[in-house]
């Protein structure tokens, strides 16, 4: 019990975040997300794409040599001249590349998705002057987080290194017979190469994200711990939100009105006053030691409870003064009150001779 309520006093972060913790921490932007996965998966998907769009990049180089050794070297070189010419390659280069940085992009938007779902939180981008404080600044350059930050880029380094290596010592005759090859089928080699590399490349990435992906979310929930004393605050501020209280009011009102209303069909009298109030009555003397009050309502609900009494030929009595003691001395579910035990015995009486002499009128 002591380690308890020091525990508590101290604030020592040992409860799980709370639902309104987690989504006040997303709308922050907080959430755990491994920029890894990212990186991964654009690489993949972008070497994947240059493999069917290897042919476009190929055709525009060609006909760029064919153009300077052809045609730009017949030009008079102006100042017209040489804007018409860059400008000329600038839209051809944007045409080919724009692809590549749109799949690039769609990647990773795609890929940060799937990790966080859709989320759109502006706050991130608001400019705080914490964020170019040089002291905090250098604390981020010397923390432990950075530290581990190197170690895994160094370790990237070394194993992406190693395996490009190895790719080209497979493929190294092919590279040394490169200078007997014509543009095209050198292109073709080179691009082959690189797509491998940057394929074999990003699997490797992929599959040291997942690391750094299960470290992310565990260092977003130790992050966003909250001690007892925060939990207990802000069950206090949810509690004490009249906002809060009166939704929850209102729901409760709502499930309660409308498991009511799938009660009244199996009511065996409704008794009204004729239009301001109606209570719906149910006795199983099976398993009721007293009727028992199964739906009320004044105004709007009455006339709704009689509309479903007339939809399924429950029989509605008209008694001001027993439909108005009901209604005002007892709730859905209570039994009739004993004082009441006369009046309503005479009005199922009543009902249940009606129901006898239809059956023998209908036989």
């Amino acid at each position: 019990m002591l380690s308890m309520d020091l525990q508590y006093f101290s604030g020592e972060k040992t409860e799980k975040a709370t639902p309104k913790k987690r989504q006040d921490t997303r709308k922050k932007g907080q959430v755990p997300k491994s920029t890894d996965i990212n990186t991964a998966l654009i690489l993949l998907i972008v070497f994947i794409f240059l493999f069917v769009y290897a042919a476009v990049p190929a055709k525009f180089m060609q006909d760029l040599f064919y153009e300077t050794y052809i045609n730009y070297a017949s030009l008079s070189f102006t100042v017209e001249d040489t804007m018409g010419m860059f400008q000329g390659i600038v839209i051809q280069m944007g045409i080919v590349i724009i692809p590549i940085l749109l799949v690039a992009a769609l990647t990773g938007v795609i890929a940060s998705m799937v990790q966080v779902g859709v989320l759109f939180a502006p706050e991130v981008i608001k400019p705080k002057l914490s964020k170019i404080n040089p002291l905090k600044g250098f604390k981020r350059i010397f923390s432990a987080r950075a530290l581990v930050e190197l170690v895994k880029a160094l370790l990237k380094i070394v194993l992406v290194g190693t395996l490009a290596f190895g790719i080209l010592w497979m493929f190294r005759d092919d590279l040394l017979m490169l200078g007997l090859y014509d543009v095209l089928d050198g292109y073709y080699v080179v691009s082959l190469l690189t797509g491998m590399i940057g394929v074999a490349s990003a699997i490797l990435l992929l599959i040291l994200a997942i690391p750094d992906l299960v470290y992310q979310r565990f260092d977003h929930e130790k992050q966003i711990r909250m001690s007892k004393h925060d939990v207990k605050d802000e069950f206090k501020k949810m509690e004490g939100d009249p906002l809060i209280k009166a939704k929850r009011r209102q729901k409760a009102q709502d499930l309660a009105m409308q498991r009511m209303m799938q009660e009244v069909p199996k009511a065996d009298v409704v008794i009204t006053n004729p239009t301001h109030y109606a209570v719906a009555l149910k006795y199983d003397d099976s398993s009721m030691t007293a009727p028992k009050v199964i739906g009320k309502g004044v105004d709007y609900m009455a006339l709704r409870i009689r509309k479903i009494a007339t939809d399924h030929d429950i029989a509605i009595v008209e008694n001001r003064p027993l439909a108005r003691a009901l209604y005002d001395g007892t709730d859905v579910d209570d039994e009739v009150p004993e004082d009441l035990f006369r009046a309503v015995a005479e009005v199922l009486a009543y009902v249940y001779r009606l129901e006898n002499e239809t059956k023998q009128r209908g036989n």
